[in-house]
């Protein structure tokens, strides 16, 4: 007889994950970004963001914002425009949300007090929740008197509740305003399965948790749990995408949705890993970032009063980069792919194919993948990007045309990892040297060097069409004509003109700035060395 109830038990059960998948089916596709507004975004949830994103994006699905400020104390001004600032920037678009509105609004939930209220007022007329109206110094004393205390099934009716205290004393204390919080009842003794798309089947004994505070009465928000329950069922999120330091808190969530009836149309939860610390234990820092010179904000934070702290924006990445090396730490395509614009990261994302255990941060793979995509943007691009560079040298843009800023650019792209370093690389495009390198003077610099330059200006003169095809055969025949070693003439040319052994091709060099700009730095080579 126990064969057969088993079988029933599980034939039931079966049933009801089937169906459950098929409602799944029919419904669209909606995640949710849910940032709180207590400073800047974070890279882990950047991350986060770009995963929801390419998640729904590879459904036909929705992307939603959600600002969670419920925890007033902790507001910091300019969070949200920053994070809003922050994901318009990397690409990542947005459905719905405080800007872009919609139907399941409002979006903050800050302004969605009378949502919350109406659903503390259904847990604690259904017997789900209680309240509580013990003091700081209360649970203060019970956790000096109690090792490990925890406010749950084995300790609540000790407690100054509704559980324990008669309904006329309740109603008094609200009345009086004595400041209380809702907390959920958890019933001891059950296994609270959460079916994780990552990690598979995590079951957790009800005994272990405590009764969550829900909603605080001092401030009339919830907190996060009750929140963020009631947002994602009103709002139809069908997947919940977040990182594994809120696995903790699923077997709860759990719990709420059974709690309100609505377990049948409660989200998937997958949970992320950690981003970690590139070297030692622990999760990714700021100060890891402080301590070996990477960012780990997308754009620069400037704090009221404190420490600017730098963004990926501003220290020259390019957001295209970053998006490709924020969704392979974790995931993998399941090829040899690496370069992958945001379409093609949306086409091969799969959840299945995201790593369980947390990923280390390889802040040097990520200039590598800015160097990449530096050297796939095209130069008038990248010329735009490097006036900026140019003026805060003391070069004015507009004195040279833009077709001669981006072959400039063009010319030296392959050596750079950021926009900055251009100016390393073409400054002697715009201004003649202010000094030469010494080793390279020592080594290429002899006495007979000035003669040797006096008749490569002669022969430079000669040259009716400067353009590079044409001048490198011209000046190589006459160092071979006249018997001269090849290294020390061209690195002597190279010297006089760009002021150290070093840089591209020496003839684009000199078509690019014209033979009598050429012949004028060689001329200023040889007086100044000289003295």
């Amino acid at each position: 007889m126990d064969a057969v109830w088993d079988f029933i038990l599980n034939f039931a059960t079966t049933f009801k994950h089937c169906l459950k998948i098929i409602v799944e089916m029919d419904r669209k596709v909606r995640v949710r970004f849910a940032p709180s507004p207590t400073g800047p975004l974070h890279i882990g949830g950047v991350r986060t963001a770009l995963y929801n994103y390419l998640f729904a994006r590879q459904h036909g699905g929705d992307m939603i914002l959600r600002i969670e400020d419920t925890d007033s104390t902790r507001f910091v001004p300019g969070a949200e425009d920053y994070i809003n600032e922050a994901l318009a920037w990397l690409g990542i678009g947005i459905d719905e949300g405080v800007r872009e509105g919609g139907k399941y609004g409002p979006y903050k939930q800050s302004e969605r007090r009378d949502i919350y209220r109406e659903h503390v007022k259904m847990l604690l007329d259904n017997d789900k929740a209680y309240i509580a109206f013990d003091t700081p110094a209360e649970l203060e004393a019970k956790r000096a008197e109690i090792p490990n205390f925890q406010y749950d099934a084995s300790t609540r009716m000790s407690m100054r509740n509704s559980l324990t205290l008669p309904k006329e004393e309740v109603d008094r204390l609200i009345a009086d305003g004595e400041k209380y919080v809702v907390r959920f009842k958890v019933e001891p003794g059950r296994d609270v399965e959460v079916n994780d798309l990552l990690r598979g089947k995590v079951t957790i004994n009800s005994s272990i948790l405590d009764d969550k505070v829900l909603y605080k009465s001092a401030d009339d928000l919830p907190t996060y749990h009750l929140a963020n329950i009631v947002d994602d069922h009103l709002m139809e999120i069908t997947h919940v995408i977040r990182g594994e330091e809120w696995l903790p808190s699923a077997p709860l969530h759990v719990l709420l949705y059974e709690a309100f009836g609505w377990s049948d149309t409660a989200p998937s939860f997958v949970h992320l890993p950690l981003l970690l610390k590139p070297d030692g234990k622990g999760k990714l820092s700021k100060r890891d970032g402080d301590r070996l010179g990477f960012p780990v904000f997308p754009l620069e934070w400037h704090p009221e009063g404190g420490e600017v702290s730098s963004g990926y924006r501003e220290s020259g990445y390019l957001p295209e980069a970053v998006v490709n090396f924020l969704a392979l730490l974790g995931w993998n395509p399941g090829d040899d792919s690496e370069i992958m614009s945001m379409d093609q990261l949306i086409e091969k994302f799969d959840l299945a194919h995201c790593s369980r255990s947390g990923a280390r941060f390889d802040y040097e793979k990520g200039r590598w993948f800015n160097h990449e995509y530096l050297q796939q943007i095209p130069d008038d691009r990248l010329a735009q990007l490097f006036k900026p560079v140019l003026r805060d040298n003391g070069i004015d843009p507009d004195n040279f045309s833009d077709d001669y800023i981006a072959r400039a650019c063009g010319l030296v792209k392959g050596r750079i990892y950021f926009v900055r370093d251009l100016w390393d690389q073409a400054k002697f495009f715009f201004k003649e040297p202010d000094s030469y390198n010494p080793k390279d003077i020592k080594k290429r610099w002899s006495e007979d060097t000035p003669r040797i330059m006096g008749e490569l200006i002669e022969t430079l003169r000669g040259i009716d069409d400067f353009s590079c095809a044409s001048a490198e055969p011209i000046v190589l025949d006459w160092i071979a004509s006249k018997g001269y070693h090849l290294g020390n003439v061209m690195n002597a040319f190279r010297l006089a003109v760009v002021g150290e052994c070093k840089g591209p091709h020496m003839f684009d060099i000199t078509e690019l700035l014209g033979k009598d700009e050429t012949i004028r730095r060689i001329n200023l080579a040889v007086e100044r060395i000289k003295a």
